[in-house]
């Protein structure tokens, strides 16, 4: 059966369809919202941020390879340092996220570190950091080795425990950066700031079909989450739109397939599952008082404070470990291998040498939204009124109130003629001022060879 969501009219019920309530899904709709757009976000899952922004490491950082990815993130650090500002009150009977500014060690090691493109990025871009000796390290975090233990390799290879190659040179101080407390709480934020600017939610609803006509969106077809098509007759209803944008997550490669979008883009995405752990402090450490954000790029870990005097644990992708693409985002092993938990936390305790390895694994398991090259697509489609905010690697989370305020740049530019395809656009940041070359995230730009291609929560 299916059943309309037009006006009497004829005509669209909503102005933008949002497809995904997670934090960057959730941040469009705010944007939109408060141009005077109807909106609706859908999202499969139960509320706001259930899906993979529940399980981000939620890191504020600045130390990306290219200028655009720290103009970015330097930009989008404001949102978090305004959030109540930005949010436009306190909107949300549960309170607001915190921005906990704990600062980032990003680690030097000789010879091509990835500190030797960040550094002058920093510096082009006035953001504040301190570049440390090995000595001033040892001072700031006398429980870390000091120790050149890399390239990064896994316990089962002879050379995981073989005595250090030398030192490393220091690390890059960046102390505006940090982690949001609650990541799912944030994108709840956002949608009661969204719905206060008169944007709508539901939830616990997928998108069975993307409806077009004559080359351009014209909405969605949706149903309950879970309905089983064998079971019964599915109850399919029609949401319109003249403008979708996709912000699925994982589900984006999906969701452009149902809009006949493969074989139209030169960067394309794929799920790709990841695990990240959680272990005790040291003894005498506390690490959550007394712990930064670090970027370990010798060992191939990256970990920053957890709740409860905790450790968590991500991996940077290292060439040594296996990747797991998904086919099938609703899917995949959610349990935590016995291998991986124990690559990173031997990593880390080959820098934390009086680190405890539990015979316990916790932690969590999720899937990442991986472009190409491991940039996020913030862009339109070939079909019209169809835009996308995917890609987003597991690391644009700290992105999410700038990515949205692109997009709805972008949406309002391109829905009045702009062609962004022959012009780029170009976005002033709102609180740094710095431009924002949309172009650099463009679903056909070549792949970024300055790219890290890997991720850092």
């Amino acid at each position: 059966m299916t059943t309309g969501n037009g006006t009497d009219h004829g005509e669209p019920a909503y102005d933008a369809i949002i497809i995904g309530a997670g934090v960057i899904g959730a941040a469009v709709g705010y944007e939109l919202a408060r141009r005077g757009r109807r909106t609706l976000n859908i999202d499969k899952l139960p509320a706001a941020g259930y899906g993979s922004t529940s399980n981000s490491c939620a890191i504020i950082r600045f130390s990306y390879s290219t200028y655009d990815g720290v103009a970015m993130s330097w930009e989008g650090q404001h949102y978090w340092s305004n959030w109540a500002q930005y949010l436009g009150g306190e909107v949300d009977e549960r309170g607001l996220a915190r921005f906990i500014q704990c600062g980032t060690a990003l680690l030097k090691k000789p010879d091509g570190g990835h500190h030797e493109k960040v550094i002058p990025l920093l510096t082009e871009l006035g953001i504040p950091f301190e570049d440390w000796s090995l000595e001033q390290l040892a001072e700031r975090f006398p429980a870390f080795d000091g120790s050149m233990f890399g390239p990064p390799k896994r316990p089962d290879d002879d050379g995981f425990w073989a005595e250090p190659t030398g030192t490393l040179l220091g690390a890059v101080w960046t102390g505006q950066s940090g982690y949001i407390s609650d990541p799912q709480l944030s994108a709840h934020n956002l949608q009661r700031a969204a719905e206060a600017v008169g944007g709508r939610f539901r939830f616990a609803t997928e998108v069975t079909a993307v409806t077009t006509d004559q080359g351009r969106v014209t909405g969605l077809s949706v149903r309950p989450s879970g309905t089983d098509a064998d079971g019964g007759e599915p109850v399919v209803e029609t949401l319109t739109a003249p403008v979708v944008v996709n912000v699925a997550g994982p589900h984006s490669f999906v969701v452009n397939r149902m809009a006949g979008l493969d074989g139209t883009m030169k960067i394309n995405t794929r799920a790709l599952r990841h695990e990240v752990h959680h272990v005790a402090s040291p003894p005498g450490v506390n690490y959550e008082a007394t712990g930064c954000h670090v970027q370990d790029g010798d060992t191939g870990i990256y970990i920053r404070p957890e709740a409860g005097d905790n450790i968590l644990i991500g991996s940077e992708d290292p060439a040594c470990d296996p990747r797991e693409w998904v086919e099938d985002p609703d899917h995949f092993e959610r349990q935590i291998t016995p291998a991986q938990w124990e690559a990173q936390v031997l990593r880390l305790a080959r820098r934390m040498p009086d680190l405890g390895v539990p015979n316990q694994r916790r932690g969590v398991v999720d899937l990442y939204d991986v472009a190409d090259d491991w940039i996020p697509i913030y862009d339109k489609t070939d079909l019209g009124g169809f835009y996308v905010a995917i890609g987003t690697s597991g690391n644009q989370y700290k992105n999410a109130g700038v990515a949205a305020h692109c997009m709805a740049e972008l949406i309002e530019a391109v829905e009045a003629g702009h062609d962004h395809d022959a012009e780029p656009l170009v976005v002033p940041g709102r609180y740094t001022g710095l431009e924002l070359h949309l172009g650099s995230f463009s679903r056909n730009r070549e792949i970024n060879q300055e790219s890290s291609f890997s991720v850092n929560g």
